[in-house]
């Protein structure tokens, strides 16, 4: 706005268009008066407190809009030190004029079409490539990275095209992953395995900030990686998903940031190929062996049963692996569905995550199904009712968002091997019906994926129990008395006929449509599944 609208304005005499005015107007004229302060050769600290009110007014769009050009651009990108040719940030003084420019770029990239514009013109992503690489295993200046990530973040969450340039051009894979090795302080044990101190000191709020600030631009990095068929590209996933492997066995310095780090790790996941995951469970250590030995000889010899859940329970082995891992997703995945709001977000990615690993990897779908569905002892209860994660899972099977319930089934039935029997055994047919109506397995059979041929082992007190189990909802009921034993043969058929009549009548008003399956186990109409059984039975019949 200019002075003679602002004082035309002024003159008309109305109170709140006054005060919206004169406001707009003061804040116009107090960012161009900072940024030509900017300009001059000013103390540090007057740097500083310049740079800390425009960061409070570039919230405001109004006010950024005739304040971002390209000269104001370039006055930050010279104070953040992104214009720089040196190598080295050796000036310790000039660090919090670099952190608050960032926070300015971060605040005016987000809220500016006009910046995000100029952040392509200025070439804004290898700058920040650059400043990183400068800084990227000095410890002391933490919040320097944390707010270059937090604006890389925000420029490939907005441009398509920078996601690719980071990905390709400026290496901010590889760059990005040594950011999170470097957070973490990891000591590499092997190629694709660290050293994890449990009883070391939590990550301190700088590092857990910076490497969630990493793990979010990296998820953008990576977003279309599942397409990635290069060796090359392979190991460098491998490497990235043997960090975030490192992360989910850490903790940050609260409750909160620990779930907010290992969230933002379950989603990077998502994006590794799932070729690359077998990285997140690797082979016992020497230490570790000889711990579970003498755990297994202070038990009696014929302890056999007591030997192998003692092993599991304490140490998260299945078959020599350390699964340790794969236990946190699956209690991140239980907290998630404890919280009861907001499934979709918050549950279907570490859901999807663990589908994905147990269709891709042997161990891990053993180890799970071991955790998710134990072999079956007391079938009193219904399968959706009860505190185990089983329980909880099932009762998501027929939640009313559709993803979630979907997600929930997938999963169950991935653990199942995809096998309609062994899922009705452990959901009930009830249940189990949006899926198989789905994948058109209502008549039995399994999924189209192969698994190995090892049958489950059912339980003595699941055998005894199995002949009396209701199928559709999957658990031991007592036997009712049929109301139609004491009816005469009239009563029966009065009451066969009326229920033909209702039938019929729904029917007719288009209320009830009766369906049936067809061959291939899919549902279809009624009668469009009769013609196509008789087809096939007129096709296979002799025709001598």
């Amino acid at each position: 706005m200019d002075e003679e609208r602002a004082l035309y304005i002024v003159r008309a005499g109305e109170a709140g268009a006054i005060e919206r005015v004169l406001r707009d107007y003061s804040d116009k004229k107090l960012c161009e008066g900072i940024f030509k302060v900017l300009l001059k050769d000013i103390p540090t600290t007057c740097q500083v407190s310049c740079l800390e009110v425009l960061r409070i007014l570039s919230r405001d769009k109004k006010v950024l809009v005739p304040v971002t050009t390209k000269e104001n651009m370039q006055i930050l990108l010279r104070l953040a030190k992104l214009n720089e040719s040196d190598d080295s940030l050796e000036k310790v003084s000039e660090f919090p004029v670099i952190v608050e420019s960032l926070k300015c770029l971060c605040n005016i990239v987000f809220n500016s079409q006009m910046a995000q514009q100029l952040s392509l013109e200025l070439n804004l992503a290898a700058k920040l490539c650059n400043l990183l690489r400068k800084c990227k295993d000095r410890k002391f200046i933490n919040d320097i990275k944390c707010f270059d990530l937090r604006l890389l973040f925000v420029l490939s969450l907005l441009h398509t095209d920078i996601r690719s340039q980071l990905r390709y051009e400026l290496q901010g894979l590889p760059l990005l992953t040594q950011i999170l090795e470097s957070a973490f302080s990891i000591k590499w044990t092997d190629e694709y395995e660290s050293a994890i101190d449990h009883n070391g000191p939590p990550l301190s709020p700088q590092e857990t900030d910076c490497a969630i600030e990493a793990l979010k631009a990296l998820f953008n990095v990576t977003v279309d990686s599942w397409k990635v068929h290069k060796e090359s590209e392979s190991h460098q996933f491998r490497v990235m998903a043997a960090v975030l492997r490192h992360c989910l066995l850490i903790v940050g310095p609260t409750e909160d940031k620990t779930e907010e780090l290992h969230s933002n790790a379950v989603n990077l996941l998502s994006n590794v190929p799932v070729s690359c995951l077998d990285v997140l469970i690797c082979p016992l250590t020497h230490e570790e062996t000889a711990q579970e030995a003498t755990t297994l000889d202070e038990l009696p010899s014929d302890k056999t049963a007591e030997k192998e859940t003692v092993l599991k329970s304490n140490t998260m082995v299945y078959n020599g692996m350390n699964m340790e891992a794969i236990h946190v997703l699956l209690n991140f995945m239980e907290k998630r569905i404890d919280k009861g709001s907001s499934y979709r977000e918050g549950l279907t990615p570490v859901l999807s995550l663990l589908t994905e690993c147990s269709r891709a990897h042997r161990n891990i779908r053993k180890f799970l199904k071991d955790q998710v569905l134990p072999p079956l002892r007391d079938v009193t209860n219904r399968p959706e009712v009860g505190s185990t994660v089983r329980n909880k899972l099932v009762r998501l099977m027929t939640h009313v968002d559709l993803g979630v319930k979907q997600i929930a089934a997938e999963f169950l039935f991935v653990l199942c091997k995809e096998r309609v029997d062994s899922l009705l055994k452990y959901t009930g047919y009830g249940n189990a019906a949006g899926l198989l109506a789905a994948r058109g397995l209502l008549a039995g059979g399994r999924g189209d994926n192969w698994y190995s041929e090892d049958e489950d082992t059912d339980t003595e007190e699941y055998k005894n129990a199995k002949p009396n189990i209701n199928l559709i909802t999957g658990h031991l009921e007592e036997p009712m008395p049929n109301p139609i034993d004491e009816m005469t043969e009239e009563q029966k058929e009065y009451e066969a006929m009326k229920l033909v009549n209702m039938l019929d009548k729904l029917s007719r008003e288009e209320l009830l449509k009766p369906m049936g399956l067809k061959p291939d186990g899919t549902i279809t109409p009624l009668e469009e599944a009769l013609n196509q059984y008789s087809v096939i039975e007129e096709t296979s019949s002799d025709t001598d």
